[in-house]
Order: structure tokens, then sequence, then C-alpha cells
């Protein structure tokens, strides 16, 4: 059993960055495709960025490339998105999660990301 814990939110004015991490325990990463998804208040969620724990390959929805990076840690085995040149639009509750491209299976319990205008 894989379990997640997200860390690194809070509230930030426009413009600034913060450092999300999400921790796992239980398991390992190295077969998992781990992602970043959002739920903006009274919205449905939304995907924001995945990376293949194996490769290293990154992927990114169009609303945050360029300001949002996906990275990990191996020795850590945490997943990390760093959020640079926020907007009012990126407030949300952060997940991540773990699995296949097709299903993720495991997600952690969220954490509050608030950009003030």
């Amino acid at each position: 059993q894989v379990q997640l814990v997200e860390s690194g939110g809070g509230l930030v004015q426009a413009g600034g960055s913060l450092r999300l991490s999400c921790a796992a325990s239980g398991h390992t990463f190295s077969s998992y495709s781990i992602a970043w998804f959002r739920r903006p208040p009274r919205k449905d969620r939304d995907f924001v960025a995945r990376i293949t724990w194996s490769s290293g390959n990154t992927y990114y929805a169009d609303s945050v490339k360029g300001r949002f990076t996906i990275s990990r840690d191996n020795a850590e085995n945490t997943v990390y998105l760093q959020m640079n040149s926020l907007k009012p639009e990126d407030t949300a509750v952060y997940y991540c999660a773990a699995g296949s491209l097709l299903n993720y299976a495991y997600w952690g319990q969220g954490t509050q990301v608030t950009v003030s205008s």
C-alpha cells in the first residue's frame, strides 16, 4: 500500500513561488507515474503535471507550462512541484497521485494553495 503525503502549500501573492512536496511511504515510486492534480474552488479537478519515475519524462498542462516544474528525488522517494509566477487562478487544493497513466490508484490528502491578487 502506498501512502502519499503532500506538503508545502500556503498563501502567496501573485507572482510569487511555492514548492510542493509529495513524499511516498510503503512503496517506492520506481514503477509509477506520479502526477499533480488540482481542484480550484467550485470546479472540477484538473491535471497539472506528471513525471514518469523511471525515465524522468515530464508532461504539463498548457496552463502551467513554463511556470511549473515537476521533479523527483530518488533518495528521498519524493516528487516536487516548483510553482513560479503564481496567478490567482492557480488557487486550488493540490493533490499528488501515483499509478499508471490510465489509473492513478493512490492519492494524497491534498494541500491548499492560495494566490492573492
